[in-house]
């Protein structure tokens, strides 16, 4: 399949420079934001395969990939979600559908709440459901922090081909193993202290745009009693569940996250349904 990203590029946006991947070029805008550890480039192949039709922006979170880092910024949720609002005015986006996945569906739940106006629809994949007085995020800091290290000492290779690490194929190991070191160790600690301290279920209580969850069968970050709540917190939510796939489901089952994405993407289907589950 041949590639549909017609460039790279920065752009200064909320004060920093901010690097994102184009995709398609033409028809409806999804600004995809990755994870606590990834980047545009990890997420360059799900782009390719959502760009037919639509112009799919990818962006690199400050603090990861080539987009602005140092001890100079702010890491914070507040400071990410403004990020996203003003990458959208800087490029004269008007509407956009928000595909986030971890801590980018929490930077899309708050940049929703804050700029509803402009948001068609949001897809929160698996995003971490911790927060004040709530259960501690499954993940620990640590593994993610080792393999930064890893990375940066040009290490991180065989970590990633470890017998407790992920089954991943060649192209998504090769990818990891190289942008990882582009991490900013601040920007990892921060946004993690983040998943325990912000309140996103105030923000999901206060949504008033089209959204829609997606849940990781094997992740482990999403409960059914998770579910429950945010569903009572936005009644109109469509939720899906991809069983087999833990929190990495874009790569654990590409094939069946994109099919719940494109349903989510299709016009005039973008409605509450019973909850789904994909095999």
């Amino acid at each position: 399949m041949a590639s549909c990203l017609p460039y790279g590029a920065h752009v200064r946006a909320n004060g920093i420079r901010q690097h994102y991947l184009r995709f398609g070029g033409s028809g409806p805008v999804v600004i995809v934001v990755p994870g606590i550890s990834t980047t545009a480039a990890q997420w360059a192949f799900v782009a390719e395969r959502l760009c037919g039709g639509r112009d799919i922006y990818v962006l690199d979170v400050r603090g990861r990939g080539l987009s602005e880092s140092g001890p100079h910024l702010n890491y914070s949720l507040d400071a990410c979600a403004s990020d996203l609002v003003a990458f959208a005015d800087a490029l004269g986006i008007e509407r956009y559908t928000i595909l986030g996945h971890s801590m980018g569906a929490r930077i899309g739940i708050r940049a929703s709440r804050w700029r509803p106006s402009s948001i068609e629809r949001l897809i929160m994949v698996d995003p971490p459901v911790s927060g004040p007085g709530r259960r501690a995020y499954p993940i620990p800091i640590e593994p993610i922090l080792r393999l930064l290290y890893g990375a940066q000492r040009g290490e991180v290779d065989m970590a990633l081909r470890g017998p407790d690490a992920p089954k991943w194929s060649e192209r998504h190991i090769r990818t990891r193993a190289e942008w990882l070191h582009t991490c900013d160790e601040r920007a990892l600690i921060e946004s993690h202290k983040g998943f325990h301290h912000d309140d996103v279920h105030f923000d999901l209580g206060n949504l008033d745009v089209a959204a829609a969850l997606i849940v990781a069968g094997r992740g482990g970050v999403i409960r059914a009693e998770d579910e429950a709540e945010i569903r009572r917190l936005l009644p109109s939510i469509a939720i899906r569940r991809l069983d087999g796939a833990g929190h990495q489901m874009q790569i654990d089952d590409t094939e069946g996250f994109l099919a719940i994405v494109e349903e989510l993407l299709a016009p005039l289907r973008f409605q509450q349904l019973d909850v789904s589950t994909y095999r």
